[in-house]
C-alpha cells in the first residue's frame, strides 16, 4: 500500500477524532462516569467483583466505600493467579499479557494487560499522532517510517496463552495492520531481549531507511542515535534520516535531555512529544506541541478511571479521596487507577499536579516514594528535574542520568544529599557546576532552601561525576537493560547509590 494513499486515511481519521478529542475534552467527568460502570458491570462476577459487591455499586460514593485503595502488594495475589491462566479473578475471561514494571528492585511488577487496555494504548497512540498533524499541518512523517524503542517478551509458566514482557513489546505484537506498516525494525530485532545486540541490529536494519519518527525513552533513544551515527561514519544523524522530523517520549522527564538532543538532531524543525504511558495503561499525551514542558492531557478515554489524594493527606488512615470534578490547580496528587485490566483503586507510585481545567492538564511532580524527605526539606523528581535543567543550561553541560541520595548526620557532621550524575558534555568547571545546582534547587523549593540556610541542617551536596556507561554498566549488573528500565531519580536510602557507587570505583 502506497504511503500517500495510507497518508489520506490516516488523515481522513484524524479529523473526525480530532473533533471527538474536543467533546472529550469539555465534558471528561461524562466519560469517565459511563467508563467506570461500564467495568465494574463486565467484572461484577469475578473474584474480586464478588467480594466487593461490585452488582449492587450504583454511585460513586458506594465505589469509593466499598472497594479500598490497594498497593501492588495487595494484589499482587490476585495477579500471580491470573499468570497462571485463572480467569475471572480480577478482569472477566483470561487475561493473556502481563507487562513488567520499570522496578529496578530486586522483584519487578507484573500487571495485567487485557485486550480492552491495549485498545485503549492504540487508542492514545493514534491521537497522539493526530493531534500531531493537527498542530503541524506541513508534517510528512507519514511518508516514512518510524522507529520504536521497544522491549522483549517471552511466554510463562509453559503456558502457550500466556506472555510476559515490557508493556511496549506486548503493544508491538498486537499493533495494527497500518501500524505495522510504518514501523521498523522487525518484530525480531525490536523485541531481542538483549540490548547490546539489539541496539547494533536496530542501527545495521535502520539506517539506510527514510526514518521520519522515533518513539521511546531518552537514553536507549540517544544510545541508537549514537550507534547509528557510528556504522555509518557519519558526524550527524541528519545525514542518515534527513527528514526526522519528531520523537514521541515517555516513561521520563525529558528536561534533562532537551539540549543532548538539541547537538544530536541540529534542526529547526525537529518536535518533541511526550506522553504519559505506564506498565498499567496510557494515561495522558501532549495535545499541543506549544506547551510547558511535561504539560499533558490526562485523556479519560483510554480504559483508565482516575482518584487523586492529595499529598497532604496521604499518609492519614482516611485521607480525603477526588475525581476528576473535585481536583485544584497547582496541589499535588497521588494518582490513584481503576483499569479495564483489573487494576482497581489501585496506588500506582505517580504524583502529578493539575496546570489548567478544561481541558486538564497536568505534569508529573514526581512518585509517592522517589522523593528525599529525610531532613524535612521535601524535594520531589520535578525539582531536581528542573534544577538540573536550568544547571546545564547555565555551565554549558548535558547529562544522561542521574540519582540522588541522602547521606546522614552523625555527631560531628550535618547531613545531606549525594548526586551521581553522568554527562555526554560535563562542565569546565565541576565546582561551579555543584555550586549552581544548589543554588537552582533553592531557588525551586523553599523547603530545601530553609534546610540548606548557613548549613544548619544540610550541608551542600556531595556530586560525583560519573564516568560514561556507569548507570548502563549497573543496570546490566541487575539484569535489568530495556526500555521500560529506569535509573531511579531520587530515593531517601542509600541501597542504589551504594550500589551504584562500586562501580565509580
Amino acid at each position: 500500500m502506497p504511503f500517500n494513499l495510507i497518508t489520506k486515511i490516516f488523515s481522513a481519521y484524524s479529523k473526525l477524532r480530532i473533533n471527538q478529542i474536543i467533546k472529550i475534552k469539555q465534558n471528561p467527568y461524562k466519560y469517565q462516569e459511563r467508563f467506570l460502570f461500564s467495568i465494574l458491570r463486565k467484572a461484577q462476577n469475578t473474584e474480586y467483583g464478588k467480594k466487593y459487591n461490585f452488582q449492587k455499586i450504583k454511585s460513586l460514593e458506594d465505589f469509593q466505600n466499598n472497594i479500598p485503595v490497594v498497593t501492588y502488594e495487595d494484589l499482587f495475589p490476585y495477579v500471580e493467579r491470573m499468570m497462571k491462566g485463572e480467569r475471572d479473578v480480577l478482569w472477566y475471561d483470561l487475561v493473556s499479557y502481563f507487562s513488567k514494571s520499570s522496578g529496578t528492585t530486586a522483584r519487578s511488577k507484573f500487571l495485567p494487560v487485557s485486550k480492552e487496555l491495549l485498545q485503549g494504548c492504540f487508542k492514545a497512540g493514534q491521537d497522539e499522532l493526530s493531534l500531531y498533524l493537527n498542530n503541524n499541518k506541513t508534517s510528512k512523517v507519514l511518508e516514512g517510517k518510524s522507529i520504536f524503542m521497544g522491549g522483549s517478551w517471552e511466554k510463562i509458566n509453559d503456558n502457550p496463552e500466556i506472555f510476559l514482557g515490557d508493556v511496549s513489546a506486548i503493544l508491538m505484537q498486537k499493533l495494527p495492520v497500518l501500524g505495522r506498516f510504518f514501523r521498523t525494525p522487525s518484530l525480531e530485532i525490536a523485541t531481542l531481549s538483549d540490548y547490546e545486540i539489539k541496539l547494533e541490529k536496530m542501527a545495521e536494519e535502520t539506517m539506510h531507511q527514510d526514518v521520519r519518527s522515533l518513539a521511546g525513552t531518552p537514553t536507549w533513544t540517544i544510545a541508537l542515535i549514537k550507534k547509528v551515527v557510528e556504522k555509518r561514519g557519519v558526524k550527524d544523524i541528519l545525514e542518515v534520516w534527513p527528514n526526522l522530523e519528531i520523537f514521541f517520549h515517555g516513561a521520563v522527564s525529558f528536561a534533562p535531555y532537551r539540549q543532548v538532543f538539541k547537538e544530536l538532531i541540529k534542526s529547526p524543525k525537529m518536535h518533541y512529544v511526550e506522553a504519559y504511558n505506564a506498565s498499567e495503561g496510557f494515561f495522558g499525551l501532549q495535545d499541543d506541541i506549544n506547551l510547558k514542558e511535561g504539560e499533558m492531557w490526562l485523556s479519560p478515554d483510554y480504559g483508565v478511571f482516575y482518584e487523586f489524594i492529595p499529598m497532604s493527606e496521604f499518609e492519614k488512615e482516611n485521607p480525603k479521596i477526588y475525581t476528576l470534578k473535585d481536583v485544584k490547580l497547582e496541589e499535588d496528587y497521588a494518582l490513584v487507577i481503576s483499569t479495564n485490566a483489573g487494576l482497581w483503586r489501585y496506588l500506582i507510585g505517580d504524583t502529578v499536579k493539575f496546570t489548567s481545567l478544561f481541558p486538564h492538564r497536568i505534569i508529573i511532580t514526581g512518585r509517592t516514594k522517589h522523593f528525599i524527605n529525610v531532613f524535612g526539606e521535601e524535594v520531589v523528581v520535578h525539582n531536581t528535574d528542573e534544577a538540573i535543567k536550568k544547571t546545564c543550561l547555565t555551565t554549558d553541560s548535558q547529562i544522561l542520568d542521574y540519582t540522588v541520595a541522602p547521606f546522614f548526620m552523625d555527631q560531628e557532621k550535618n547531613g545531606g544529599h549525594e548526586w551521581i550524575i553522568e554527562f555526554e558534555k560535563e562542565p569546565v568547571d565541576r565546582e561551579s557546576f555543584i555550586e549552581i545546582l544548589d543554588k537552582n534547587l533553592r531557588e525551586i523549593n523553599s523547603d530545601y532552601d530553609a534546610k540548606r540556610h548557613k548549613d544548619i541542617i544540610l550541608k551542600k551536596p556531595i556530586v560525583h561525576f560519573a564516568r560514561q556507561n556507569t548507570f548502563f554498566d549497573w543496570l546490566k549488573s541487575k539484569g535489568k537493560l530495556g526500555g521500560q528500565n529506569k535509573v531511579p531519580r531520587l530515593s531517601n536510602y542509600r541501597k542504589n547509590i551504594e550500589e551504584i557507587l562500586e562501580f565509580l570505583n
